[in-house]
């Protein structure tokens, strides 16, 4: 049962977030259109439940000469292509709010795995092993909050698989109130290119200095 009452709980708040939001959501589309050149949104093919595809939105951060379906960490230098609009945007994650739209639809939910990008062929495929493709993705997830952009990719499968698992009410409750304690805290975020051995080595440190 749960998942009607998931997809019910969707509809209701992302309509309810859609109306109390709207004055912000036109604050942010002033400060984007007057902040630099080029559309107010963001569209940009993404793996949905089932490995289905679908144009997530985001507010745009970046400069239209971006170089496309590159994920941020990717890029040698992202900070030559972020806004200054941008930049706020993506450190306090305003940027995802007309993804309140993709759950309202039926495309995300919530609470659930970050829809891929259509090439991130090995997130996709480390994902299938723990079930992640056959949810919806999700605004957050489990994997969000314990790591975000720092994770290794299989890492963040695998969180991805725990909360196939765990998934229920009270989980997404969780889910949900440590997502707004990471954002306040602006946790997770790196911009610019990283290793997994450079994440490795700095986790072992972090290890290292609390033991």
């Amino acid at each position: 049962m749960y998942p009607f009452v998931k997809r019910l709980l969707d509809i209701v708040l992302s309509l309810l977030g859609l109306i109390v939001l709207s004055p912000l959501f036109l604050l942010l589309i002033l400060a984007i259109r007057i902040d630099s050149k080029g559309s107010i949104f963001f569209k940009q093919k993404r793996v949905g439940i089932h490995k289905t595809y679908f144009n997530i939105l985001k507010f745009r951060t970046m400069r239209i000469d971006t170089p496309k379906d590159t994920p941020t960490h990717l890029l040698e230098n992202p900070e030559q292509y972020i806004t200054k609009v941008g930049k706020f945007l993506r450190k306090t994650s305003l940027d995802e709010l007309p993804q309140i739209w993709n759950i309202f639809v039926g495309q995300m939910s919530i609470i659930g795995p970050r829809p891929a990008l259509w090439n991130q062929y090995d997130l996709i495929e480390e994902r299938g092993r723990y079930g992640a493709n056959d949810i919806p993705p999700g605004l957050t997830g489990w994997a969000q909050i314990n790591g975000r952009d720092e994770l290794p990719i299989e890492v963040k499968a695998k969180l991805d698989g725990e909360y196939v698992q765990r998934m229920g009410f009270c989980f997404d409750i969780k889910c949900f109130l440590l997502t707004i304690l990471k954002v306040l805290k602006c946790e997770g975020v790196i911009e610019g290119r990283i290793s997994t051995k450079e994440i490795t080595a700095a986790n072992e440190s972090d290890s290292a200095k609390t033991l």
